[in-house]
């Protein structure tokens, strides 16, 4: 199978203001001048991490969710990070994952964060999302999801004989407090679920100046940090090497030997 390309953005978003976060992403996703293939941007990237979704959800039909077709296709790329969505009458954290045709996936976040009140304002999904793009499939996670490894594990498919997915990524507002968890449980679920992790954040102060430090990052699925960003706002391009993971894969098969188990 052919190796992936692949982009980071990380990026201070303007609070609650979906306008002047679609012109920002549109002149970042511009300004990539080498062929990338799949770009991946923060958390709620429109808004921040807003707690006032009766005031900032949008529809699947919303001009965030349009301006995301829109630029998928211009670009010939996949985009992908988290919207505010309202569907049902039910508020969701919801992960877009737009294809260059202008189908989309979707993912809504299991995991929501009690500490700041998420549960009061969010409705939790309850399925994962498995991508698969050029052989390659993507196992998409949001912020919070990160501390627990159940619902991300990584398993032997019975039917193909292989693991379920080979990139895990987790679109994040991750505050700077918590930084070393971040940076810590990137390393581990790329260890344990043997596969590219890529987790993008936010830099900056939110609406409730709590500052982000980002530190965005790719790592190997030895654990080896390819790339980490503290800080400052940044776009990184790389290529993911399918050789790599399956020599890694095949000399430590140890996802066969894992504990068996089922999620409700």
């Amino acid at each position: 199978m052919s190796d992936l390309k692949v982009t980071l953005i990380q990026a201070n978003l303007h609070w609650e203001d979906i306008a002047a976060n679609l012109r920002m992403f549109d002149e970042k996703i511009d300004a990539i001048t080498e062929r990338t293939e799949v770009v991946v941007l923060p958390e709620m990237f429109s808004t921040g991490f807003s707690m006032k979704p009766e005031k900032l959800a949008e529809t699947m039909e919303g001009s965030a969710v349009q301006w995301m077709r829109k630029k998928a296709a211009q670009k010939n790329i996949i985009l992908t990070g988290s919207l505010i969505i309202e569907e049902n009458g039910e508020y969701l954290n919801r992960l877009i994952w737009m294809q260059p045709n202008g189908v989309a996936g979707t993912y809504d976040k299991r995991h929501l964060f009690g500490y700041a009140g998420e549960h009061e304002h969010y409705h939790a999904g309850d399925r994962r999302l498995i991508a698969q793009v050029k052989g390659w499939k993507i196992c998409l996670t949001i912020c919070y999801d990160l501390r627990f490894p159940v619902w991300s594990r990584n398993v032997i498919t019975p039917e193909t004989g292989a693991p379920a997915y080979d990139i895990l990524i987790n679109v994040a507002n991750w505050p700077e407090r918590r930084a070393t968890a971040w940076k810590t449980l990137l390393q581990a679920r790329a260890i344990e679920n043997q596969c590219y992790m890529i987790g993008v954040n936010r830099v900056g102060n939110d609406g409730n100046e709590i500052y982000h430090s980002g530190d965005s990052s790719l790592i190997d699925p030895m654990g080896e940090i390819i790339y980490r960003k503290g800080h400052d706002e940044d776009i990184f391009t790389t290529t993911l090497e399918r050789t790599k993971l399956d020599e890694i894969r095949k000399n430590i098969p140890f996802l066969k030997d894992a504990d068996k188990f089922q999620v409700f």
